[in-house]
């Protein structure tokens, strides 16, 4: 397979496939599903297939506008319409938001296209370089507000999410990066950062998800601080379409260490 067809492959229907991983609102033992978010893979029996690798190539050939643009329609058009109720997060690289400005317009006709609201989706924005034309940005968040749209702001505390990302994004969920959730249970300085997370988002009338969980430990010290949206292996692993419709999601109890679904092949 040459190089040069790769993109091709990648953007015709079929070329990615969502699988979805539930948030969850956690109380005591009790998880309830709050919203699923979509992950892409890209086309199978490749090394594309891998997000990392996938996205890497994505930057590199400056496709970022026309992969989100696919990534929104593989996700509208895989999720579950028995899940309809649920709010559903997809990834959107920032300079995608920046630069393209028929992304409001674009989003709201693939939702219709799908009979999907967008007061159900979150934009969860992710960037992994340094970019910035404020004016588009901003303008484009605008637009998707109207529509009734989320913004959340994803990897807090590592990468490109920084304390300008969140100024200019105002965001209404704040997903904490798994370096810092990892091991809070037995160290103090990773508590004090997701206390001072929590308390900024307060500030800005935001959210908390904590991602990555994989510890019970983690889980209890994350509900001690205050935070309890999660999400992680602990509770659920990334799920194709017709395995998140087939597993009960709506209201469960959580046991010692209990993993509440199981993986896909290839997750």
């Amino acid at each position: 397979m040459k190089e040069k067809l790769m993109l091709d492959i990648i953007l015709e229907p079929g070329g990615m496939l969502p699988v979805y991983q539930p948030i969850f609102k956690v109380a005591g033992n009790d998880c309830a599903l709050h919203a699923v978010e979509s992950l892409i893979r890209g086309p199978q029996g490749t090394n594309m297939q891998s997000p990392v690798i996938l996205f890497e190539y994505v930057r590199r050939k400056g496709a970022e506008k026309a992969v989100d643009r696919a990534c929104v329609r593989a996700a509208l058009a895989e999720y579950p319409r028995l899940l309809q109720g649920v709010l559903l997060s997809i990834n959107v690289h920032a300079s995608t938001l920046e630069r393209d400005r028929e992304f409001a317009n674009f989003l709201q006709s693939a939702a219709e296209a799908n009979s999907f609201d967008p007061k159900n989706l979150i934009i969860e924005i992710v960037e992994s370089v340094s970019f910035w034309d404020r004016s588009g940005f901003t303008a484009t968040l605008e637009e998707l507000r109207s529509l009734g749209v989320a913004i959340a702001l994803d990897d807090i505390g590592v990468g490109q999410s920084n304390y300008r990302m969140l100024l200019e994004s105002r965001p209404d969920y704040f997903k904490v990066d798994r370096h810092i959730v990892n091991g809070v249970y037995s160290d103090p300085f990773r508590q004090a950062v997701l206390e001072s997370v929590l308390l900024l988002a307060g500030r800005f009338n935001a959210r908390v998800v904590a991602e990555g969980v994989e510890q019970k430990k983690d889980l209890d010290t994350l509900l001690e601080i205050g935070i309890d949206l999660i999400q992680g292996y602990l509770l659920s692993l990334p799920l194709e379409s017709a395995r998140l419709v087939s597993t009960s999601f709506a209201q469960s109890k959580m046991g010692e260490g209990e993993v509440k679904a199981v993986s896909v092949a290839g997750n």
